[in-house]
């Protein structure tokens, strides 16, 4: 297992986690009506991180790799359900709202994991970290008064439980330290693919949607996979608040290729989305220009 302790490095395996993810909004506007197949696209992305961290972790580990399902405990366990709540909040806010919404809320996610990890760990955050996060706040208020027209009730509600899902999930990723962190998010696609399972047996729709989009839900979980592996080794090295304020790049740049008519979607963010893309793209230089010059945590552990 990667064990990675120098947080300079891990800044931009953590950024490059949140340009992954970035392109998650895309291959869902790429899909053929995803809100008719929110569950199937549920149970294909659940089963696709599912088999791919056991794979990595049989790669890394060999065949006792499956041991660690033993040593998940509770931190393990409410770290994947916050991250299988979050999956699954987000297909729902996405087909309900702008991309650029549902980005918004997820860029909320440094706020809410501040107060988790204060409250629940006790992690004290920094001066330099708190202005970072007070120009990214001015940017997502600068895009939520430009977009405030376009957004749906349910798309924003699905949109901030998605965020508040994958704060409880950073935040388990520093609880205990010896909490099998791949393993945790093996777990976060078997809740995922086990609820999607249940619900659609109980409404007896079909298992699968069409070649088409299920090879795009597969897309998005391998995408989403690839990302959360980074996160995770990123997470070592880097308090819980600072995690997700990195993780930000995956706001910018998904609210950017939805646009980029390269990729055909045409969805024009707002001046006041690209102005606060701005804010947003600011505070995470100003963040890496402090870790650079500082050799000590930012956040006071």
């Amino acid at each position: 297992m990667i064990e990675l302790k120098n947080e300079k490095i891990a800044v931009p395996i953590v950024l490059l986690a949140g340009i992954l993810w970035s392109f998650g909004p895309l291959v869902v506007r790429y899909m053929d009506n995803p809100h008719l197949v929110p569950w199937q696209y549920i149970f294909g992305r659940g089963l696709t991180i599912f088999i791919l961290l056991n794979l990595y972790l049989y790669f890394e580990e060999g065949v006792n790799f499956y041991k660690n399902y033993k040593k998940v405990g509770l931190s393990g366990l409410i770290g994947g359900t916050g991250l299988a709540v979050a999956m699954m909040s987000f297909i729902y806010s996405i087909t309900n709202t702008t991309a650029a919404i549902t980005l918004l809320c997820l860029a909320a996610m440094p706020f809410f994991t501040a107060l988790l990890a204060f409250l629940f760990l006790k992690e004290r955050i920094s001066v330099n970290v708190w202005i970072s996060i007070f120009i990214a706040t001015i940017g997502i208020v600068i895009m939520a008064i430009g977009n405030s027209e376009k957004s749906s009730v349910i798309g924003f509600i699905f949109g901030i439980t998605s965020s508040i899902g994958f704060s409880v999930f950073s935040v388990s990723l520093r609880w205990r330290k010896e909490t099998p962190k791949f393993t945790t998010v093996a777990v976060a696609g078997l809740v995922c693919f086990l609820t999607a399972t249940i619900v659609i047996l109980s409404t007896k729709i079909t298992f699968f949607a069409t070649s088409y989009n299920s090879t795009l839900f597969s897309v998005h979980g391998t995408l989403v996979c690839l990302g959360l592996i980074l996160y995770s080794i990123g997470s070592k090295a880097i308090p819980a608040a600072e995690l997700t304020l990195l993780s930000l790049t995956e706001v910018i740049g998904g609210i950017f290729w939805v646009w980029l008519p390269l990729f055909g979607i045409n969805e024009v963010p707002s001046t006041n989305t690209i102005v606060g893309g701005f804010f947003l793209f600011v505070s995470l230089v100003y963040y890496s220009l402090i870790m650079r010059w500082n050799k000590r945590y930012i956040a006071l552990n």
